[in-house]
């Protein structure tokens, strides 16, 4: 998850067991647990993945509870970790993808995350099998018609507070992330307990299964006769509960699994947008030449002040008009205004 969202939560003096060891199955009893989820995957109708903040270590963000995790650090008075990279530039795990490929392949149903770091929408997971629980960083909702923003930047608030932009119909938008108090929005909420209900199985990926009311949901499950599988590096206080619990990497066990199951593991590519707008205005000012005043500003798709995360600067040359000399602009927002006399 989000360390900016980390530091935005409001101070709660019981988080629940966070340092806990890890533990790592032996290599041939972490092979054997593997095959044995590849056979329940198999037989599986009906699959939903309930995920935490373990599947995303891998992509730079640190957990909550694990040793070096965001809680166990405030625990110990050593305030929040250091991310590897900003949280904008994470990208999708071997994890994260290989939950793209089940669900194009018709096995995976439906994905529950209690994580904010909206990489299961950048992999590719559809918004409509997708039950984000406590939000997410990089999305805005309106309140008054119900319109969703995905963005390329973390939004600056959390709490579903204002943020400084509008909506299409005129609405102040508000982040989606929740903070300590707030209850899980059953807009989300909702589809996750209805697949949970008609799962067989609920695969719960790097999670420690200690937020309520969200850990409850995987067992919901066991009402119709349907099973829990739980990977974790640590135990959580729902192993009891769980048909197979493996201590292992997600992303080592997960591409176990994809391995057995014969299906590719997809590239992640990113695709970041943005617009150039150049506007211009000509009049006389000479008697036989025109004189031209432009403007030439590379904005984000999500607004002219909204953040350009992946470009660091921008060169404006003229290939035309060899006597114009070639701008360089290295700050936001990229910006250039000129006023040259037209041949």
């Amino acid at each position: 998850m989000s360390l900016g969202f980390a530091e935005k939560l409001s101070y709660k003096e019981n988080v629940g067991s966070v340092g806990m060891s890890e533990i790592f199955d032996p290599p041939h009893v972490l092979q054997q647990k593997i095959e044995n989820l590849v056979a329940l995957i198999r037989k599986s109708k009906h699959l939903v993945a309930f995920t935490g903040a373990g599947i995303s270590t891998s992509c730079g963000i640190p957990d909550f509870r694990g040793p070096k995790g965001v809680w166990t650090l405030q625990h110990e008075g050593k305030g929040v970790p250091e991310a590897s990279l900003p949280f904008h530039r994470a990208i999708p795990s071997i994890t994260h993808m290989a939950l793209v490929a089940l669900e194009k392949a018709g096995i995976l149903k439906f994905v529950i995350s209690q994580n904010v770091d909206s990489l299961h929408l950048r992999s590719g997971i559809p918004r409509e099998k997708i039950a984000e629980l406590h939000g997410n960083s990089f999305r805005e909702l309106c309140p008054s018609c119900g319109e969703e923003y995905l963005r390329d930047f973390e939004v600056e608030t959390i709490g579903m507070k204002q943020t400084s932009r509008h909506c299409k119909c005129g609405a102040r938008l508000k982040d989606t992330v929740l903070d300590w108090e707030d209850e899980l929005p059953l807009k989300e909420l909702n589809p996750a307990v209805e697949q949970c209900r008609m799962a067989d199985v609920v695969l719960c990926l790097g999670t420690s299964l200690q937020i309520t009311p969200a850990c409850d949901l995987p067992f919901q499950t066991l009402r119709g006769g349907g099973r829990v599988i739980i990977v974790n590096l640590q135990q959580t206080p729902k192993d009891k509960k769980a048909s197979l619990v493996i201590h292992g990497r997600v992303d080592k066990v997960i591409a176990g699994v994809m391995h057995d199951l014969n299906l590719q593991i997809p590239p992640y590519v990113r695709v970041d947008l943005f617009q150039i707008n150049l506007t211009y205005r000509q009049f006389p000012r000479f008697s036989d030449k025109k004189y031209v005043n432009w403007t030439l500003r590379v904005t984000s798709e999500h607004g002219k002040n909204a953040p350009l995360q992946f470009i660091k600067s921008v060169e404006v040359s003229f290939l035309d008009r060899p006597n114009l000399r070639t701008a360089i602009l290295l700050k936001q927002p990229f910006l250039l205004k000129r006023y040259p006399l037209s041949d």
